[in-house]
């Protein structure tokens, strides 16, 4: 049997400004340890994420500060 546990959080990302920003938040997540999904929206400056047990909310705001946004959760 698999663990298919999972957790979610929406970031508050900010300082985008375009498509290109939405997409080095959106490789940055994707590359994250524990992501399952994530969803970067420009419009609402947000990242909606899906992540699995053992990884920290935190620990992905960190991601996206360290790509040059400052996130927070929402």
């Amino acid at each position: 049997m698999t663990d298919t546990a999972e957790n979610k959080v929406t970031l508050k990302v900010e300082g985008m400004t375009c498509s290109h920003c939405v997409g080095r938040v959106q490789k940055a997540l994707d590359a994250a340890p524990g992501v399952i999904e994530a969803k970067v929206d420009l419009d609402s400056g947000t990242a909606q994420i899906r992540f699995g047990v053992g990884t920290e909310a935190a620990s992905l705001a960190e991601v996206v500060t360290e790509a040059g946004y400052p996130a927070q959760a929402a």
